[in-house]
């Protein structure tokens, strides 16, 4: 077969491939053969700065020789080993590495392959817990969740999510958690402020908490940001407050860090902006540098050990997946993790948080932008009708997307969630390129005014 023309990948992809949260009836293809560090390449050779580390998951740039170099050497090793009964060595330096980094009592690892499975791993470890501890409390089969959550697409995860445009569809598939609104400082109830809306919402935490807990298996949260709502960002003590009363009303925490783990925040786990612990950790994305899926599960010891026992009591985890800790995304995962080190991506990534700030502050001064909001290198820039009032543009407008079509026009790639305009580039991203972003979104929102 001759290789196909740009023409017929375009047509093909078009009519063959059916590509994730896409209208395919308008779809126009958009097809990255290569790239080059924090640039990705067209087929016809148009070069585009990565300005949504290609969906949220790329971290050091893409072909980064060391993370190359350690998918080539387990290749001469060993692709893939089942991880239902077997291991391999690759598998277990890098659960060792993640038990060390993470936060304190995170003792164990399950690996899967993508955010909504280690969220679905965690919902079902959360359930069985309770059934099988020591002085099981059968009962506590429910879940607590914000709204507009989004905690992958598989269905327990959507039944936890709340973004009500994705997931109307699938309601009669669904459980129903308990719902909490969302924190979100730019759209408070009527009569809380911004110095009381910590407290607002952890005391109706502790009101739906202090009614419920004897049915509630865990909670679930974005710690911080809650990404696909529209990079919503949680007032400061909120993550802090949620810890102290699942711990006091004996309800399990999980922190879905998919989106928000691994640097994001300008620390490695955005749990550790506020000292938290959870009870179960979601980790996916660039866990790998973007590179591979892989997943994982972080759980602590008391979870751990209620699925101890002989086997014929069939404690055990019945959960599995095929690709689970795959050797060839653990190697590029332990690569990832030596580069956060031999860079310092940590510590030079402070000057970049300070610099997307800078440009935030100009941003925020147009006339439709009603919010600008920013934790470490995620940023949203929220597009309105009225300032004053706040009114949304319709859904149907895609101001969003009208500028992020306009930064393509300027080599910047990005992909908006509705009427918010998302920043989130590689950490490795230098500061030109940031700005490049910056400033072609700044004239993408002053076009579409």
């Amino acid at each position: 077969m001759s290789e196909p023309t740009a023409e017929q990948l375009q047509s093909w992809d078009r009519s063959l491939v059916w590509h994730a949260f896409t209208q395919m009836a308008q779809y126009e293809p958009m097809i990255f053969e290569r790239a080059e560090g924090c640039v990705l390449i067209d087929i016809h050779g148009n070069r585009y700065i990565d300005g949504v580390s290609s969906l949220w998951c790329n971290v050091h740039g893409h072909r980064h020789p060391k993370l190359d170099a350690a998918l080539r050497e387990q290749l001469d090793r060993v692709a893939h080993v089942t991880s239902l009964g077997a291991s391999n060595p690759t598998t277990i330096k890098l659960a060792r590495r993640l038990v060390d980094l993470a936060p304190p009592d995170l003792a164990h690892v399950f690996f899967s392959d993508d955010g909504a499975t280690a969220v679905e791993v965690a919902l079902k470890m959360a359930f069985q817990y309770w059934q099988q501890r020591p002085g099981p409390r059968p009962e506590k089969t429910g879940y607590v969740a914000l709204g507009e959550a989004y905690h992958g697409d598989t269905l327990g995860a959507v039944s936890v999510g709340g973004v009500e445009r994705f997931h109307a569809m699938f309601r009669p598939l669904l459980f129903e958690p308990l719902r909490l609104p969302v924190p979100n400082p730019y759209r408070m109830p009527e009569g809380v402020s911004a110095e009381n809306l910590t407290a607002y919402h952890l005391d109706q935490l502790d009101n739906l908490l202090a009614e419920h807990h004897g049915r509630i298996a865990a909670m679930v949260i974005e710690p911080l940001v809650q990404a696909a709502a529209g990079m919503i960002v949680h007032p400061p003590g909120y993550l802090r407050g949620v810890r102290e009363l699942t711990r006091k009303y004996d309800v399990l925490l999980i922190a879905d860090e998919v989106a928000v783990g691994m640097g994001r925040t300008g620390k490695m786990f955005a749990c550790e902006h506020e000292d938290v612990t959870p009870d179960l950790l979601c980790l996916a994305k660039g866990l790998t540098g973007g590179y591979l899926p892989l997943a994982a599960t972080l759980a602590t010891d008391e979870i751990w050990q209620a699925f101890l026992g002989d086997y014929a009591e069939s404690k055990s985890f019945f959960h599995g997946h095929t690709f689970g800790g795959n050797p060839l995304g653990a190697a590029v995962a332990l690569a990832t993790l030596d580069v956060f080190d031999e860079e310092r991506t940590l510590e030079t990534l402070q000057p970049k948080i300070a610099r997307l700030a800078e440009h935030l502050a100009r941003i925020a001064q147009l006339p439709h932008v009603g919010h600008v909001r920013q934790c470490g290198m995620i940023a949203g820039i929220e597009l309105v009708r009225d300032r004053a009032t706040k009114e949304p543009y319709p859904w149907a407008e895609r101001r969003g997307q009208q500028v992020c079509d306009h930064a393509l026009s300027e080599g910047v790639w990005l992909r908006p969630l509705g009427n918010v305009v998302v920043i989130l580039p590689p950490l490795a991203i230098a500061t030109e390129q940031l700005d490049q972003i910056c400033n072609a979104v700044r004239r993408g929102v002053e076009n579409v005014e």
